[in-house]
């Protein structure tokens, strides 16, 4: 495949139909991010360059196509206990508060929005398993979403490369819940089977969900407007129990967007409470 410049009338598609089918705002500055990720689909697709890898998309305008280009253009990256601040108060303050306050029904549900590839869900689970064996007991849902059913599809697989496992994944865990299987680590099937994905666009019509009792929703916020900021937020909290929990990125906030969250400050790590 030869090298290209995109033109701004490309880069302009680009970022409106990635906007028009997700709500996420892509500059037109970020031409090299474009060009870095939609170069492997060109490629496979048997185009020359990427400009023709856009044009016959935006010609044939085929769902498929224009749902893998999207897909390709939203972030994914993700690691096990990234940033390990909300795993440790999710650890000695929530959960222990949640065995508290659920003790009568016994459920527990928590959901990862924009999950991407599972590393954190799964980090919750095992999380769960190491430190509260009583929850085996109870009902425990554990609920990853995303809009790209390839990233969905690799989290089912719980497989996971040696790079993957090496960030954030401390060796006695990595012992106790994954077995190596070549170059890749897979889970096993008692952690695996604790977590459910399911896509969902968080800007279209969502699926049945469980109240949740704690929602993960970090670093994903940023890359909205803040019109929808505020239809997300109000939406995320339809679907929260009383007491229920909001983790965000560090650089997001309901601030000016939702006064019905209250912002609390534990352990090096913030989260938001429904007032």
């Amino acid at each position: 495949m030869t090298a290209t410049t995109l033109t701004p009338d490309a880069i302009s598609y680009v970022c409106t139909i990635v906007r028009d089918r997700s709500a996420i705002e892509l500059e037109a500055s970020k031409a090299y991010l474009i060009e870095a990720r939609l170069g492997p689909l060109a490629k496979h697709q048997g185009c020359a360059s990427i400009m023709d890898y856009i044009q016959r998309v935006r010609v044939k305008r085929e769902p498929d196509q224009e749902r893998r280009l999207v897909e390709a253009l939203t972030t994914n990256e993700t690691s096990f206990f990234r940033d390990i601040h909300p795993f440790n108060v999710l650890r000695s303050t929530l959960l222990p508060e949640f065995r508290t306050l659920r003790a009568t029904q016994k459920t527990l549900n928590i959901w990862s929005a924009a999950c991407s590839t599972g590393q954190e869900l799964y980090s919750i689970a095992m999380t769960i398993r190491e430190h509260f064996p009583e929850f085996a007991n109870w009902s425990v849902k554990l609920v990853g979403t995303d809009l790209s059913e390839e990233v969905l599809n690799r989290a089912r697989a719980g497989r996971f490369s040696q790079v993957e496992v090496n960030r954030g994944l401390a060796a006695p865990l990595l012992v106790r819940y994954f077995e190596r299987d070549g170059m890749n680590w897979n889970l096993r099937p008692e952690l695996k089977a604790m977590a459910s994905f399911t896509k969902l666009n968080l800007i279209e019509s969502w699926p049945p969900l469980p109240r949740m009792d704690i929602v993960f929703l970090r670093n994903v916020l940023i890359y909205f407007s803040p019109e929808t900021k505020k239809e997300i937020l109000r939406t995320v909290r339809q679907v929260m129990a009383p007491q229920a929990v909001l983790f965000l990125g560090a650089a997001e906030t309901t601030m000016g967007l939702d006064t019905s969250f209250e912002r609390v400050e534990a352990q090096n790590s913030v989260f938001y409470r429904i007032k």
